[in-house]
């Protein structure tokens, strides 16, 4: 089976009101043919006053486990026990290691209060969203809100993790919760044709889909992004995403952070029609089409964007 090339590009950047940024993001390729990622969403709400470190420590853990079982995945034995593994023993694993770096924590930066530790785990409250590519498989995890967003082959665009009903407000499912792994949705995609990969996959917190009046524009978003990608390129985009993101944030509020793989066309013909008139480079600095809805007042400078990306 070929192995797909992927472009990976993200970016992070703080909420125009937040006194700092509560999101975190890697991505990791230790082999050609295998790509993982992962972003994190640190509650940030007074009662989650490690939560940025949560969010790290969850980033972590997926790209060490997601490492791990795309490793298992590349020449799968069995692909039914891989599911299994999929649905059952991942969310155990990432829970189970979640934890164990907050306790080593603790350990080390004890709590002023520390007589009672039976919500030791609730100060680090993050979301988590990861995936895991591979020849012959598309897997991904999600935990609370964020969104994972698909352009298939054909061009359609999927949110295959969403939930079936949205949350409410801004209460969402947490990897501090108790039996956290049974609250994780899980998408499993065999892929038995290379050709059929998806285009582009983006993992997102919900900073971004919130900056939207509707879901409709954060589609549309993404369905322009993939256009964006197969005309100028990654690069271009790297440079624009954290102007994008900034603008984003002035109507949520919130931080906004995106990781994308995008599979460049085989063929340079291939890539999708658009406005053909015009520099693209001069298309692309166009502003992406606000939410109807008035952004916040300016607030403070923000914060270096959180993220790693490790390409060995």
């Amino acid at each position: 089976m070929s192995v797909p090339h992927w472009e990976i590009l993200g970016n992070s950047v703080q909420g125009p009101a937040k006194a700092r940024n509560q999101d975190w993001y890697e991505t990791d390729a230790p082999a050609d043919d295998i790509l993982v990622l992962a972003v994190a969403d640190g509650h940030g709400s007074a009662a989650y006053t490690r939560s940025h470190l949560g969010s790290r420590f969850a980033v972590d853990v997926f790209i060490r486990c997601g490492r791990a079982f795309a490793e298992r995945a590349r020449a799968p034995e069995d692909l039914r026990r891989l599911r299994h593994a999929a649905g059952h023993w991942l969310p155990r694993e990432i829970v189970r290691d979640w934890q164990e770096e907050v306790r080593r924590h603790l350990r080390d930066h004890p709590p002023a209060d520390a007589s009672d530790d039976s919500g030791a785990f609730r100060p680090y409250g993050t979301t988590l969203l990861g995936a895991v590519l591979v020849p012959g498989l598309f897997a991904a995890w999600q935990l609370g809100d964020g969104d994972l967003m698909v352009v298939e082959a054909d061009g359609s665009i999927g949110a295959p993790l969403a939930p079936a009903e949205p949350e409410l407000g801004d209460e969402t499912e947490s990897l501090c919760a108790p039996r956290a792994w049974e609250l994780m949705r899980v998408h499993w995609a065999p892929v038995a044709d290379p050709d059929r990969m998806p285009r582009c996959v983006t993992l997102s917190t919900d900073g971004l889909s919130k900056s939207f009046a509707a879901q409709e524009g954060f589609v549309q978003f993404v369905r322009e992004l993939g256009e964006r990608l197969d005309t100028v390129g990654a690069e271009e985009i790297r440079e624009a995403l954290p102007g994008w993101l900034a603008h984003a944030g002035k109507y949520s509020g919130d931080d906004t952070t995106v990781v994308a793989a995008w599979r460049p066309p085989a063929v340079s013909g291939d890539a999708a029609s658009g406005d053909e008139s015009g520099d693209p480079r001069e298309r692309l600095r166009r502003e992406p089409a606000p939410p109807h809805a008035a952004p916040p007042e300016s607030a403070p400078g923000q914060d270096a964007p959180h993220h790693r990306e490790t390409e060995n």
